[in-house]
């Protein structure tokens, strides 16, 4: 499952490049995970289908013009089904640039991925790559993505931001 995860990252990732014009229950006390140009948050509960390990990527941090491969660790405490989807928002400050309803089944066939649908319970690792386009504008996103199963139960929840702005003086210190 968590290759679905990585597929709708993917799609995250694609969509957020492909608007380039405009470009409770028992939660974690997860941290907020910080990497050079982006950092990620697990919003989800211990009782979500899907539990995230870890997510890196490559390069760290994503550059315009490049393949990203994106590395998801996480387990699948339940059984994924068809009809599986998840709810995506793709922010530039305070200005949505796309909001978009995947199914991840759909998304990880139509990208051959090793793991599909019915996807059984355990641990999984998954890496998929990407082309990045040249044209993503040098600004910070915010991605949210709020996953559910095909009866509407919570999946995953991840809150991800995405810094695509050149820092000349980052590595001096300023």
């Amino acid at each position: 499952m968590v290759h679905l995860l990585s597929i709708s990252l993917l799609a995250i990732l694609a969509g957020l490049t492909s608007a380039k014009p405009l470009l409770e229950q028992d939660v974690l006390a997860q941290p907020v995970h910080i990497m050079e140009g982006w950092s990620y948050q697990d919003c989800g509960s211990s009782t979500d289908a899907i539990q995230l390990q870890s997510i890196s990527l490559s390069p760290d941090p994503p550059k315009p013009g490049e393949d990203l491969t994106v590395s998801v660790v996480g387990t699948a405490k339940d059984r994924i089904e068809d009809g599986a989807y998840a709810d995506v928002v793709v922010k530039l400050g305070l200005i949505k640039l796309l909001t978009k309803t995947f199914d991840v089944c759909e998304e990880a066939r139509g990208a051959n991925a090793s793991i599909q649908c019915p996807v059984e319970e355990g641990d999984y690792t998954v890496v998929q790559t990407v082309a990045l386009p040249k044209e993503i504008p040098k600004a910070k996103f915010t991605v949210t993505v709020r996953g559910y199963t095909k009866d509407d139960d919570d999946m995953l929840c991840l809150d991800l931001h995405v810094d695509f702005m050149k820092r000349p003086f980052l590595r001096l210190g300023w």
